[in-house]
């Protein structure tokens, strides 16, 4: 059973898994796309009591539907919305074969077009959304479950005491009020005790909690209007927004760092 499946028969896929079930035959969807589209009234995917999204196979083939008419018939949303609500109310019908048919149509893989007579024409290859080193919305989910135990921080991360009271010390690293850290502080700590094999102690990691502590009070401050906001899953839209927002952050850091150090080597 693929992972789409296994997520469908536990009540649903979330955004992110939809994302990249769709990204092959869609190479620019985003989180923001299928979020306006629910708001636009073209998807209604069922949310938890937390306020997550949660996408049946219903709602992935009707997504597929409205982008692909978006994309090979250049219809508006309103013509697509009004087809739509045609087929929900049976006055048309688009079954769950013919969409992935027309999905099919625009494969990458498929490498040719029909043309009106019949005959195939190449495919122009096409440009990928998702460039190498680009930090996805899937690895900044906020996993609240998970604690960690000092002793299992020290032993995880291969640390001994006194490098984890420094990192601790340099505000690199903040145990919770009952004393357990998160899964984010052992990636912390082992990647600490990396750079400090080329000399840079936590102090000189302190450089690099300023800069992340700025880019996070930006995120912050666009995604808290959307936390106080009234509507229900108001708390989950934000967290979906500071997901995606710090994944374009740090793909803009590493990618500026990049090019930062390849000037400095006269590359």
């Amino acid at each position: 059973m693929t992972g789409a499946a296994q997520q469908w028969a536990h009540g649903g896929m979330s955004i992110g898994s939809v994302l990249d079930l769709l990204r092959p035959d869609f190479p620019d969807i985003t989180i923001s796309k299928i979020r306006f589209l629910e708001a636009e009234g073209l998807i209604r995917p069922e949310r938890t009591p937390s306020g997550y999204r949660r996408f049946s196979v219903a709602d992935c083939e009707r997504l597929r539907f409205v982008l692909t008419a978006q994309r090979d018939q250049y219809l508006p949303l309103k013509v697509i919305k009004e087809q739509l609500e045609a087929i929900d109310s049976g006055a048309a019908t688009l079954g769950v074969r013919e969409a992935r048919a027309r999905a099919r149509t625009a494969r990458p893989d498929a490498g040719q077009d029909m043309a009106d007579d019949g005959a195939t024409t190449p495919r122009p290859p096409r440009r990928l959304a998702v460039q190498p080193g680009r930090i996805t919305v899937d690895e900044l989910e906020f996993d609240h479950e998970i604690r960690v135990t000092r002793e299992d921080l020290l032993e995880q991360a291969g640390i001994d005491e006194k490098f984890l009271t420094d990192l601790i010390r340099a505000n690199l690293i903040t145990p919770g009020p009952a004393g357990f850290f998160d899964a984010d502080a052992v990636t912390l700590a082992t990647t600490a005790k990396a750079m400090a094999e080329f000399g840079l102690e936590a102090r000189h990691l302190r450089a690099f909690k300023l800069a992340a502590d700025r880019e996070a009070a930006l995120v912050a401050q666009i995604a808290a209007p959307i936390a106080k906001s009234r509507d229900a899953g108001a708390r989950a839209r934000a967290e979906e927004t500071v997901r995606e927002l710090a994944a374009l952050s740090l793909t803009l850091h590493a990618s500026l760092v990049k090019a930062s150090v390849r000037n400095s080597l006269g590359g």
